[in-house]
């Protein structure tokens, strides 16, 4: 509960009577329980000064027990105005509601009007920066749930290599990936795998296919897993039988990026400063024009989370931060590269999660 302690500390301070939380991974943040609600209500409610509560689809309130969560549970059923039962679940605490938080990022039109309408136009805040604030930071246990998360893609990345064949399409092979890590017990992978191989990977975002890996491809696997609610993602740029020239050069330029940006790590160094170091040196190299994306991303309970690494981002780091590193060069047609890691700010450097080798790794078979 202490995660819920802190927040109610923050409406305290700021004088805020209580905050809605109705973000999926916030809930989950706060509470332990792990839910995909589809368009049903789930929401933790904190007060400033009384009991929070958890309101879900009466059908999940087993599930949230199970889950760890120990207080009340406002259970809806589908024939309910899940609003409504909101409602009336804060009017028995007895607390002032003449200020509440929000987030603002997440909260659609139909609720915020609710909101108004129940509690009678109060002052609305938003409680979202708070949230990203606290989730930014990790703790010793997130730390191990991300480290294991991380070897579990770099095991999808062994088993790629392992298995790839001439011939082999790109969703053969992204099926031999998540097959595997089934295999693992992983259920949910963090995004859609994407395996694209020779032109196709210099599309950032390409979509895995029907293209069969050819003698002299590059193949740029783009993913991650979910363990324990926590994500990790890893990008690996692999050659089947030997690359064009041009192919290695680009592959090292963007080696040497990433390597520049991760010795940059440290408590202090602006996000901006870590993207324009790694843009630099594929700037220097000629293909500035080719990055055509920020360097990376927070990750925890999200994939894609706070902070952005950009060029705009003067943020500074600070150790318990989690976040990729992932410099791409995307010539159209001709050659894609991206190499990906997920990392941990330590109070003098960085702690690398993800582990696979980055030496272009030739497959002959």
């Amino acid at each position: 509960m202490n995660k819920l302690t802190n927040l109610q500390s923050f409406l305290k301070q700021q004088q805020l009577d209580a905050a809605l939380i109705t973000d999926p991974h916030n809930v989950f943040y706060l509470t332990g329980f792990n839910s995909d609600p589809k368009e049903r209500l789930l929401a933790v409610m904190v007060f400033a000064q009384a009991e929070p509560f958890l309101i879900c689809p009466a059908m999940e309130a087993p599930d949230a027990k199970a889950a760890g969560w120990t207080g009340e549970i406002a259970g809806h059923a589908d024939t309910q105005d899940a609003m409504q039962v909101l409602y009336e679940t804060a009017a028995n605490r007895n607390q002032p509601m003449e200020r509440i938080a929000i987030e603002k990022a997440h909260m659609i039109v139909e609720r915020y009007d609710a909101i108004n309408h129940y509690f009678q136009s109060p002052e609305i805040h938003s409680i979202d920066a708070q949230m990203n604030a606290m989730r930014v930071i990790k703790d010793e246990a997130e730390l191990d749930i991300l480290r294991h998360a991380a070897s579990l893609a770099d095991y999808a990345i062994e088993v790629a290599a392992d298995v790839m064949q001439e011939g082999m399409t790109e969703i053969e092979l992204m099926t031999e990936i998540e097959t595997a890590l089934k295999k693992r017990g992983i259920t949910h992978m963090s995004f859609d795998t994407t395996v694209l191989t020779g032109p196709k990977a210099a599309s950032p975002h390409g979509k895995t296919g029907q293209r069969q890996i050819e003698r002299g491809d590059l193949v740029l696997m783009d993913l991650g897993v979910i363990y324990e609610g926590y994500c990790s993602d890893i990008t690996r740029t692999l050659a089947f039988g030997e690359p064009s020239e041009q192919a290695k050069e680009v592959y090292d330029i963007v080696k040497r990026s990433e390597q520049a940006a991760l010795d940059a790590v440290r408590p202090g160094v602006t996000a901006a400063e870590l993207d324009g170091i790694a843009r630099k040196t594929i700037e220097d190299a000629g293909y500035g024009e080719y990055f055509t994306h920020r360097l990376g991303h927070g990750l925890g309970i999200s994939v894609h989370e706070f902070p952005s690494i950009h060029g705009g981002n003067d943020m500074p780091l600070k150790a318990g931060m989690v976040f990729t590193i992932e410099p791409g060069i995307y010539v159209t047609d001709q050659v894609g590269v991206r190499i990906e890691d997920d990392l941990v700010v330590t109070e003098d450097g960085y702690e690398v999660l993800t582990k696979y080798p980055k030496e272009l790794t030739i497959i002959n078979r």
